[in-house]
């Protein structure tokens, strides 16, 4: 990535299990452009954003077949992350049993690291919106 002001970033993934550590590798060098312009306010908005994104991109490998597109953008106080998956299936919170080894805590965790989440379904899927402060 160039350096200066950064506004977007767009990045495709084949839906493989690695797929999760290189969005959370785009994910990163998005934030490293743009916090060289503007830093976060907090240092756990960095991590906060990286785990969302880690979340969305494994549920898309876990739910959704084929390709996932990740695509990052600064707003006004923060930064939108959309992913758009191939399942037109809404999302939805299950039972979180620990030591089951089923999973459960990620929809919880976007809730609740994200100042709005929302789901748009599209005629090839999906996009999930999400919206963290920086």
């Amino acid at each position: 990535m160039a350096t200066g002001d950064i506004s977007s970033r767009t990045s495709t993934f084949a839906g493989a299990p690695q797929s999760v550590t290189g969005a959370r590798l785009a994910a990163d060098a998005f934030l490293a452009a743009l916090a060289r312009t503007r830093p976060p306010a907090e240092a756990d908005h960095w991590d906060d954003i990286l785990l969302v994104v880690s979340e969305l991109a494994a549920n898309a490998v876990q739910y959704a077949p084929g390709d996932f597109t990740l695509r990052m953008r600064r707003t006004f106080d923060g930064v939108h992350v959309t992913l758009h998956d191939s399942s037109t299936a809404l999302p939805a919170p299950r039972p979180f049993r620990p030591g089951t080894g089923e999973g459960g805590v990620g929809w919880h965790l976007i809730h609740a690291l994200c100042d709005q989440v929302s789901v748009v379904p599209e005629a090839d899927g999906k996009d999930v919106h999400a919206f963290l402060p920086w």
